[in-house]
């Protein structure tokens, strides 16, 4: 039944997100509510100039369609999934759920912000961190209080490592950092959606192994949503996802890992989100020390291939391929342990 229900999650969010694009693109044409493309970035990408953005709002539509529907499933034709233990995970989805809402509104403030001004300067980033902020340290203290915050990692050849209080700080670390390394992969049409279409079905097919039933049903969602949107989004995109929808896919990918326990996986299913933030660390660090020296042509690193030459839809293929080594990299992680 389980499995049967990922499907219905997965086929609905597709479904509903790549039907909503038919009213929802229309809507944000009508708004005006257009991309403004940076002057730093490619000269070419000024074609741009003008694309809808805010698209996220169709895979938002679709996978939280999709959770209650599957969830509600499930609850019918098994209802013993509302009590014991298994109330506990249902309860850490809903705190997931709404910490990626949390996020994704982060995200519309800051398009919003940037739709008003015309230029693509949005929410300040010192205003952008205070708010990730409130929403990981309300993130957290619901998993808390749910008692489904481990404050232990489990490493291969390690063990089982008690971090306490140190567990916090490196929670806030990695969940904004990710929420915000997202963000940064959204830089061509349907990089992305394609990236995390394939981590969310590597942590659907984790969670569920690890008898994270409903954490299954939430990547399973958003998988969905992701492949709905590709419809709209692959090159050439008649959308861009906006802040909105990659800080709710930023939310997700961070909350699952925490949600199965796993939050070390970030490094594997997420790897391309890593090189991404990485990229730009190291090439500000480097240019500062070297009073304007680079190490990459452009970053985030998926510029620095584009100006190598590549196409955006070979940086997607590229990238989503990378991202898969990183799935069965998790698969093997886990197994290990």
């Amino acid at each position: 039944m389980a499995r049967f229900v990922l499907i219905i999650a997965a086929l609905l969010s597709l479904a509903v997100t790549a039907v909503s694009g038919f009213f929802i693109l229309p809507w944000l044409k009508k708004l005006h509510y257009g991309q403004t493309i940076k002057e730093i970035g490619p000269t070419w990408h000024n074609k741009k100039q003008g694309t809808p953005m805010m698209g996220g709002l169709m895979f938002i539509l679709g996978s939280t369609a999709a959770i209650a529907a599957a969830f509600t499933t499930l609850a019918v034709a098994e209802p013993d999934l509302l009590g014991g233990v298994q109330a506990q995970q249902n309860r850490t989805l809903l705190i997931a759920v709404l910490a990626t809402f949390g996020f994704s509104f982060v995200g519309f403030v800051d398009d919003y912000l940037k739709v008003v001004h015309k230029q693509n300067l949005g929410l300040m980033a010192r205003y952008k961190i205070v708010m990730q902020v409130v929403v990981t340290t309300a993130f957290l203290a619901g998993m808390q209080l749910n008692g489904s915050l481990s404050t232990a990692l489990s490493l291969p050849i390690f063990g089982r490592l008690e971090l306490g209080y140190w567990f916090y700080p490196l929670a806030y670390i990695l969940i904004i950092g990710f929420v915000n390394a997202v963000n940064l992969t959204d830089g061509l049409d349907g990089l992305s959606s394609s990236v995390t279409f394939v981590a969310m079905l590597g942590y659907m097919t984790i969670a569920t192994l690890l008898g994270y039933h409903t954490m299954g049903i939430f990547g399973a969602a958003i998988a969905g949503g992701c492949a709905g949107f590709l419809f709209w989004n692959f090159y050439p995109a008649k959308v861009f996802m906006g802040d909105t929808g990659s800080m709710f896919l930023g939310g997700a990918v961070a909350t699952i890992s925490f949600g199965i326990g796993h939050p070390e996986l970030l490094f594997l299913l997420g790897i391309v989100y890593l090189a991404e933030a990485a990229s730009v660390m190291i090439q500000v660090t480097y240019f500062k020390l070297t009073h304007g020296k680079r190490i990459f042509k452009m970053t985030p690193i998926h510029h620095h291939f584009e100006m190598c030459g590549w196409s955006e839809v070979k940086i997607d293929g590229v990238f989503s391929f990378v991202t898969l080594i990183g799935v069965v990299l998790g698969f093997v992680y886990i197994y290990l342990n």
